[in-house]
């Protein structure tokens, strides 16, 4: 049986690591995991030529979106979000999944956040579409959106009104991030805006970012006493219900996270 991570750029990704040590752990020695360069314009192509070897696949950007466009079969919350990063093989074809919520729920809650009904969300693409969720399952009545460009965040602010959670928007140049609970989705590109930005002791701010590490923001974060969530926390959760989904078989934690830690030593 086979699965992959498909993204472009993809050679970063830390996926193989985990699902390989999954599969090992679970006795899956027929199993294998690749990670494949595949843009947005070729990946229905190739989920039609695939055989049914092929068992399921982690989306990594730029491909969310149209894993949800393309799929046979689509959960309700990759439709809420229009983004979907896990594609199964079923009976009938391919079904749409995300654990990007899941994975950013788990790390906040392991980290100590148990409500937030005050947070804020810096980007608005499909990874913070998911952090809205998240968020509003953590309590969140009201979010404050900090984009670059206002207009794009429509698609957050459509999830957070569809979870009645009152949304304010906030350009990013000279805004103030006030909540105690934030999660920033924002590029590598743009770390260096998210970083000039008047943080406060006592946040807690989960960057969804995990190489190169640790970011720029979140040593900004660190220094003025605030706590820093690592992307790879957010990495490592959705991975483990990705394989569960993948293979029907219960997730080898304590597995996937020593192959996680012994690749980190080993930096």
């Amino acid at each position: 049986m086979r699965a992959a991570v498909l993204g472009r750029p993809v050679s970063h990704s830390l996926s193989p690591l985990l699902h390989r040590a999954a599969y090992t752990a679970l006795g899956l020695g027929d199993w294998t995991y690749d990670a494949l360069d595949v843009g947005p314009e070729e990946l229905p192509d190739l989920l039609a030529g695939l055989g049914p070897e092929w068992r399921g696949f982690s989306v990594t950007m730029p491909n969310k979106q149209t894993a949800v466009d393309v799929a046979d079969r689509v959960e309700p919350l990759p439709a809420l979000l229009r983004a979907a990063n896990t594609l199964v093989r079923t009976d009938t074809g391919w079904r749409a999944e995300n654990t990007d919520v899941g994975g950013i729920g788990t790390a906040l809650s392991l980290a100590g956040v148990e409500s937030a009904p005050h947070a804020a969300i810096l980007g608005a693409g499909g990874t913070a579409a998911a952090a809205a969720v998240a968020l509003a399952s953590l309590g969140a009545r009201r979010v404050d959106v900090v984009v670059r460009n206002p207009r794009r965040a429509g698609d957050v602010i459509r999830v957070l009104e569809a979870l009645d959670v009152a949304a304010t928007v906030l350009p990013l140049d000279g805004a103030r991030v006030a909540a105690p609970v934030v999660v920033s989705t924002v590029p590598v590109d743009g770390q260096p805006a998210v970083a000039a930005l008047a943080w406060e002791a006592g946040q807690t701010v989960l960057d969804v970012l995990y190489a190169p590490w640790p970011t720029p923001l979140a040593e900004r974060v660190s220094a003025g006493g605030g706590t820093v969530i690592g992307g790879l926390e957010v990495l490592f959760w959705q991975a483990t219900e990705q394989v569960e989904l993948i293979t029907g078989m219960p997730a080898p934690i304590g597995a996937m996270r020593a192959a996680l830690d012994a690749a980190l030593a080993g930096r």
